[in-house]
């Protein structure tokens, strides 16, 4: 076995994701389904050491002998793109790669329509992407990003946990910068982007204090800031912010996030009808009415306003499911599994 050969499979067959794990045969997840590939034997610990270890450079291998993880980015020459993750699993090797598309789609093309392209006009503030993992955030940003890319003249500056899209040249300019390589931390990174003049600043993961509360400040300084939170919805996404700084410091990040928000775009994907994979979104605007309900600590409130106050762009989760159902781009069995909460009818 070689790990081009598997990696080409992955896009050949149109899979997200490729497993290698000791002890079973290759594996592709489809349209979210777990595929084993029959036609190669059982992975041996050395094969699979063997194979990854290929990929790997010097300063690679030792640093995932010492911190035992390691995300990178790999490529393949006219095959295409992968976010690779290495771990260790029972004294063995194993890899999780993501296939990432060698075009970014555009904004049409992943369904964020009028309402997104309003938003990333803005000069300034913080647009948050939030999901599960595998829920399409990273390609939701770089859609945003390349949108911008293509018809702002301004200076963009990523940062990212590997670099996963490439932005071709255009009216902008695109700095991408990748954590371990090209900064030892987000928050590193965040502390002295301001010295290299960004217009548009795209944060990979806002993970702990520090990095969230720099992008804050950085939303707060003329910067329009886009990142990506790990949250179901987005009422959600304010507990998460302020819950990780203590408690003394909350009503002011209360505060200061109700003023720098502009939208939650929270996001998962469903089973399309006929095959594929299709977005369903839930879209929080920062209106006057959603910025006094985060300064009071009203959360609960947020998800009535969404209800009706599409006219401002907004729209729940299972607002959008029932569209999609609707439309017929999924079938009944699907809005059910996935409506929170309500009765399907």
């Amino acid at each position: 076995m070689e790990i081009n050969k598997l990696l080409t499979i992955s896009v050949e067959k149109k899979a997200s994701d490729l497993h290698l794990v000791v002890g079973h045969r290759p594996i592709l997840r489809v349209n979210t389904v777990i595929k084993h590939l029959e036609e190669f034997p059982v992975l041996i610990a050395s094969e699979a050491k063997r194979m990854i270890e290929s990929i790997l450079t010097a300063h690679q291998k030792k640093k995932f002998q010492e911190e035992k993880e390691l995300d990178l980015s790999y490529e393949i020459n006219n095959i295409g793109r992968f976010r690779v993750n290495l771990f260790w699993e029972k004294d063995n090797v194993g890899l999780v790669a993501r296939v990432i598309s060698k075009d970014i789609p555009s904004l049409e093309q992943l369904g964020l329509g009028e309402t997104t392209q309003r938003l990333i006009k803005e000069k300034q503030g913080l647009i948050l992407v939030t999901g599960p993992t595998g829920c399409g955030k990273s390609t939701s940003l770089a859609a945003m990003i390349n949108h911008i890319n293509e018809t702002r003249e301004v200076s963009i500056i990523t940062l990212e946990d590997p670099i996963e899209y490439l932005f071709p040249k255009s009216k902008s300019v695109v700095v991408q910068r990748q954590l371990g390589s090209d900064m030892v931390t987000f928050a590193a990174g965040l502390k002295h982007v301001l010295r290299q003049d960004p217009d548009v600043i795209m944060v990979g993961e806002m993970r702990d204090l520090e990095t969230i509360a720099l992008t804050l400040t950085l939303a707060e300084t003329g910067h329009l800031v886009l990142a990506t939170l790990h949250t179901p919805n987005a009422s959600q996404v304010i507990d998460r912010i302020v819950d990780v700084f203590p408690p003394y410091q909350q009503e002011q990040v209360r505060l200061q996030f109700s003023m720098v928000l502009k939208a939650v775009i929270a996001q998962q994907l469903l089973p399309k009808k006929g095959g594929g994979l299709i977005a369903a979104r839930e879209i929080l605007i920062n209106t006057p009415a959603v910025s006094n309900i985060i300064r009071e600590n009203k959360i609960p409130q947020i998800k009535t306003v969404m209800q009706t106050s599409a006219e401002h762009g907004m729209i729940t989760m299972n607002q959008s499911i029932k569209l999609m159902y609707d439309q017929e781009l999924i079938d009944e069995k699907v809005a059910q599994s996935f409506l929170v909460s309500e009765v399907f009818e």
